[in-house]
């Protein structure tokens, strides 16, 4: 399989501070990979290790298949942390700057800027630009070398609203035009809703990692039943008070999935009528706590 991104027993420690312990990483080539845990979880201090910012105290990493460090990152782009920049330069001129740093063409800044959509803001100078605007222009300068990976360390934190929504849909265009990305974040609903798999961070370690539905996992069945109170009473009897709520007229069984069946045929044969039986996912909120509290707990 083809992995942009391996780690292997990655692990840092500060003096007597683990903030890094035995994480194992593996984002496949094309996909939008979420690295979601709580501020503190390590997150930063993975991603450094990951690009040769810092040296890791045991473990493996390799990009691209390749060791990272200095003059090793071609095909990689970053953006870690907050952007900076000349205050008194346009973002044209300072994405000029980094591209002859770089080596790249200075062909390659109005097709960035145009990827960010900063095109018709290029010329203005950085200092007048809004937090979401410079976040943006971070992103244009990890992509100039037209990176097959792309590493981007909170890339909607201090947005607001509609700057984080620009930004996720930033991502997905990225991703779906072949970039893989590698992104971190503390914030579900973002991870949620532009990832095509989430790694979970607490304490150091990763706790978990899967699809969004994967993670969720199913917590029971959602049934849809006249009368409600009829249905209720019959389904405490069949699987216990302690497993059976109604929220919002609709019940909600605390069963196996694959109990369908046998629930519905019972509530027929009770005289119940069933007008809808599925799965009740997790909700991704609760996975998440549990997740963390599962990873504070193993450290503890």
């Amino acid at each position: 399989m083809n992995l942009p991104v391996r780690a292997e027993g990655l692990t840092k420690r500060y003096g007597g501070l683990t903030a890094v312990q035995d994480l194992d990483l593996a984002v496949r080539a094309g996909e939008v990979y979420g690295f979601l845990g709580p501020n503190g979880a390590g997150k930063t201090t993975t991603l450094r290790m990951l690009l040769g910012l810092v040296r890791p105290t045991a473990g493996t990493v390799r990009l691209l298949d390749r060791p990272p460090g200095a003059g090793r990152l071609a095909g990689v782009g970053a953006l870690i942390e907050g952007p900076a920049f000349y205050p008194y330069l346009s973002g044209r001129e300072n994405l000029r700057v980094l591209a002859r740093y770089a080596g790249v063409d200075a062909a390659r800044v109005p097709a960035v800027l145009d990827l960010v959509d900063l095109a018709d803001r290029a010329g203005d100078r950085y200092v007048g630009y809004s937090l979401g605007m410079k976040q943006r222009l971070g992103v244009a300068a990890a992509l100039l070398k037209d990176p097959r990976l792309l590493i981007l360390d909170e890339p909607t934190n201090g947005l607001d609203p509609a700057g984080m929504a620009d930004m996720r849909l930033l991502v997905r265009r990225l991703g779906a035009a072949g970039c893989t990305v590698l992104f971190s974040s503390h914030l579900l609903a973002e991870v949620e809703q532009v990832c095509d798999r989430i790694g979970v961070i607490s304490r150091g370690r990763l706790v978990a990692e899967g699809s969004v539905p994967d993670l969720r996992g199913v917590a029971g069945l959602r049934v849809l039943a006249d009368p409600v109170d009829e249905a209720a009473a019959r389904a405490r009897d069949l699987v216990g008070a302690d497993r059976v709520r109604v929220v919002h007229g609709v019940l909600d069984l605390a069963v196996e999935p694959d109990r369908a069946a046998w629930v519905n045929t019972r509530l027929v044969e009770a005289g119940v009528a069933v007008r809808e039986l599925r799965p009740r996912e997790r909700d991704l909120e609760q996975v998440f706590f549990d997740l963390v509290e599962r990873g504070a707990a193993d450290v503890a």
